[in-house]
This record gives structure tokens, C-alpha cells and sequence, in this order.
């Protein structure tokens, strides 16, 4: 059975999709290991992209060109000196040249080099084909899909790439949430106990513990950043971000010089009823307005619901408990992680496949599973979470003004969030033996819906907001 470690679930990259951003990104990576690996690497003179279906249509929007620039010069997402990218890729534009790998410059137009074609291949809405001339003269191309979430497939290495996954034990293998509840039942054993014995399999308990911190401090940071940012968004939108002024008007006159007594001087501040919502957007709000400025993000599951899950577990931190620390933090994410790649394996993280409850729903829900765990709630009752937040998320469009991830997606962040909190505080309330729909039934519905639904409201910004609000109307 295929694993999908949380790490995989909560990937560190660089906004704003991970589909149409971080995938594209990847891919390029991936097809200069490739070259590499076929000894072709050195004898490539000429580059072309080719962008199809849902990465063609909001491409543009979601800065996919640049993405594959960055990744074809062989910048790491993870890593990457924000600030460096502009440079980067003005550099490029300016010399016509491209640093293929960081290591052979060759001659790169991206007006030219970079095509975008609104036909759709048949495996998945976002593909991309790289293509190089070889000095011997021949051409070589392979296709690659980002298929939500920063996860990506070679067209022919699909089967294998899966097989590669496979090739160890688990102790507890799930695809389904059934299953997860019988292992918690069977084991006596709380969902997040359950998936760190998995992802032992892979790296050590002090890997996983470092690994899960450094997830939540990029998450800290950004929601810091986000906070701490005013001005208009890129794009042409003209967006003003608001978390800015939201949170200067709720912080009021505290003292802090850093993100983690940032949370201290929050939690020193008096909120009021009314604030506790206005808290979660903000946070919310933050990460997303990062997202969309090109700033470095979680992946959780994609970088357009990135905002949901560090929102709702800041939430608990400076709402709900205030001695909460590290370990807390590690079983928040661990919980969360596995939520998110149930729905993976069952259905879609990819709004180009899925629409937005793909995103957002799925983020929602991950976020109100592991709430339900911290806030003392049993396994069953953090899968009726989870289940809660996707069914009132089933439908939802993906349908981006201008294909830029703003509007509505950074206030879907901030809905989906609150959603995840109330979700939990209802699956708290609830007796399994009086539940109706399983968290596996909705999975299942949330695909089937996501097949029914029309091409325009997944990602292609040529139905909804997107068609009926002009960028110029903005």
C-alpha cells in the first residue's frame, strides 16, 4: 500500500500554488536529474516549455513561468533567499539566458521558450512537457504532471514511482479512515501515535520531532511575516492585504522582537469573545497574502489553503491553552498529515482536478482533526471532525479572478479555518454511535463531485468570480 509521509503532506516550498508553483518547480528539477542520469545533461543546447490545460490557463497567475525558470536554474524552493528571486529571474529575462542546472548557460527567451498551450493532456489538467535540442541534433522531451499539492509524475514512471514507495513495511498501512480507527481502537492507541510509529519507518524519532518543528516555525514565520507586511499584493489586482492593519489593531501596544514571543505577548493580551474569530482570520490571512507575494509558505495540502492549518493551531496555542508547547505542536501536524493524505489516496488535493473543496476542504478538514485530538477529543470523534469540515466544503469552485491566488482564495483561508473550529467543537459533542456519514463516505463524495463538476470551476479562471469580475472592475 502506497505511504504518503506527513512530510510529503506538509511540504516547505515558495508560493503561490503548489500545483501550478512548487509542482512546476519540482518537475524541473526533476527532468535535469533526469538528463543528468542519461548522460544528456551537457550536450542540451536549446530549452522550450510547454504549459497545458489548467497550468497554461492561470499559468500566468500563479507565476508557473517563473516557477519553471527557477527550477530549470537549479534554485531549491525549500532554501531559496526569497529576495533573490526577482534577481533571478530579471536576470534571465534581461540576457536572454538561463543557468541550466546553476551550472551551463544557455541561450532562453521566456517569451519564446516558454509556451502556453490551452489544449489538455489526457492523464491530468496540469502538464507540462520539457523539450531539449541536442547538439548532435536530435530532440529529446519528456512530460511531467503536478498533480496537487507539490506532488509530481513522469507520464511513463508513474507506476514506478509509486512501486519506489512501496518497497517498505509499515506497521500500520492506511488508505482508508476506517482503517486508521480500527489501528486507534485495536492499539489503544490516539491518531497521532499511530502515524509516528508509521513515519519511524522512514527517518528517526529525533529527525521526525526536528523535521515537524522546522514545518511549524516556517508556519510561525509566515503568519509573523504576513502580520508585520502592509502594501498591495503583486498581480495587477491591486489587493491590499489586510492582515496588517487587522493585526495591529488587535496586538494594540505589546512588546515582542521575534515570532515565538510574538505568541507570548498574543497570549498576554486580553481577547475578547468578539476577537477570537478576528484572531483566526488574521493568521489566516497572513499566510495567504505571503502565499500570494511569492513568500515562503507550507504546503498544506496545497500553498492556496496554506493558511487554514497553522491558523487553527495557532488558534489552540494562544486561545485555547496557553502551556501548550513542542509536543502538542508535533501531534497537531502529525494528525493533520494523515487526514490529508487520506483524502489524497481517495480523492484529490489538486484544485485543478477537484475544484477548491480539494484545497481548502481538505485543508479544513486536516486542521479540524487535529484540533479534536488536542482538545482531548477520541480518534472517532477527530475523523467526525474531519468529516464535519469537508462536508459543508463539497462543491466548492476553484475560480480565481485573473488565475491569481487571491481572490476569493485568501479569504477562503480564513473561512475554512473557522470552519475547522467549530467542525471540532461539533464532533466534541457528538456520540459516534450517532453518526450517519464516515469520514471514508465523504471522501468518496467529495471526488465523485469533483469528476461531475464542469472544467470551468477547476482552475481554469474561465467560470465564476473569474469571468463574471474583470481584473479591470478591480
Amino acid at each position: 500500500m502506497e505511504y504518503i509521509s506527513v512530510f510529503d503532506m506538509l511540504k516547505i516550498g515558495v508560493g503561490p500554488s503548489s500545483s501550478h508553483t512548487l509542482g512546476p518547480w519540482r518537475a524541473a528539477e526533476a527532468w535535469i536529474v533526469d538528463l543528468k542520469e542519461k548522460n544528456l545533461f551537457d550536450q542540451v543546447s536549446l530549452l522550450r516549455i510547454d504549459l497545458y490545460g489548467s497550468l497554461s490557463l492561470t499559468g500566468k497567475g500563479h507565476a508557473t513561468d517563473l516557477a519553471v525558470m527557477l527550477g530549470l536554474s537549479g534554485q531549491d524552493p525549500e532554501y531559496i533567499p526569497i529576495e533573490n528571486i526577482e534577481t533571478i529571474i530579471a536576470d534571465i529575462k534581461q540576457n536572454q539566458t538561463i543557468k541550466l542546472g546553476n551550472e551551463r548557460l544557455l541561450p532562453f527567451n521566456p517569451a519564446t521558450h516558454i509556451v502556453f498551450n490551452e489544449n489538455f493532456l489526457p492523464f491530468h489538467s496540469n502538464g507540462i512537457r520539457f523539450s531539449a535540442d541536442l547538439e548532435n541534433g536530435e530532440r529529446i522531451s519528456e512530460i511531467y504532471y503536478s498533480i496537487g499539492g507539490g506532488f509530481i509524475v513522469q507520464e511513463k514512471n508513474d507506476a514506478h514511482a509509486i512501486e519506489k514507495i512501496q518497497d517498505k513495511t509499515y506497521p500500520y498501512p492506511i488508505r482508508l479512515a476506517k482503517e486508521l480507527g480500527n489501528y486507534c481502537l485495536s492499539q489503544n492507541m490516539t491518531i497521532s501515535q499511530i502515524v509516528l510509529e508509521n513515519e519511524k519507518v522512514l527517518r528517526s524519532e529525533k529527525e521526525i520531532n526536528s523535521e515537524l518543528m522546522r514545518v511549524w516555525d516556517t508556519m510561525l514565520e509566515c503568519m509573523y511575516t504576513g502580520c508585520h507586511t502592509d502594501g498591495i499584493l503583486p498581480g495587477g489586482l491591486n489587493v491590499k492585504r489586510r492582515a496588517f492593519n487587522s493585526h495591529k489593531n488587535l496586538i494594540g501596544d505589546a512588546n515582542y522582537n521575534d515570532p515565538k514571543s510574538w505568541i507570548t505577548a498574543i497570549r498576554s493580551t486580553e481577547v475578547k469573545f468578539r476577537q477570537i474569530l478576528k484572531w483566526v482570520s488574521c493568521f489566516a490571512l497572513a499566510v495567504n497574502e505571503v502565499n500570494a507575494a511569492l513568500g515562503r509558505v507550507v504546503t498544506a495540502p496545497t500553498n492556496g489553503s496554506a493558511g487554514v492549518i497553522p491558523a487553527v493551531l495557532m488558534y489552540y496555542l494562544v486561545i485555547e491553552n496557553h502551556n501548550a508547547g513542542d509536543e502538542e505542536i508535533k501531534k497537531f501536524l502529525l494528525v493533520a498529515g494523515e487526514i490529508g493524505s487520506i483524502f489524497k489516496k481517495g480523492a484529490t488535493i489538486s484544485a485543478a482536478m477537484g475544484g477548491c473543496q480539494a484545497e481548502i476542504g481538505v485543508s479544513s478538514a486536516m486542521a479540524a482533526a487535529a484540533l479534536t485530538e488536542l482538545l482531548g477529543g477520541t480518534p472517532e470523534q477527530a475523523m467526525i471532525a474531519a468529516e464535519i469540515a469537508m462536508e459543508h466544503h463539497l462543491g466548492l469552485t476553484c475560480d480565481p479572478i485573473g488565475g491569481l491566488v487571491q481572490i476569493p482564495c485568501i479569504e477562503r483561508n480564513a473561512m475554512g479555518a473557522i470552519k475547522a473550529i467549530n467542525a471540532a467543537e461539533l464532533a466534541l459533542d457528538t456520540d459516534p454511535a450517532d453518526v450517519k456519514v464516515p469520514l471514508d463516505k465523504v471522501v468518496n463524495t467529495m471526488w465523485e463531485t469533483a469528476k461531475d463538476m464542469h472544467t470551468n470551476y477547476k482552475e481554469t479562471s474561465k467560470g465564476g468570480l473569474a469571468i463574471d469580475v474583470a481584473m479591470a472592475d478591480c
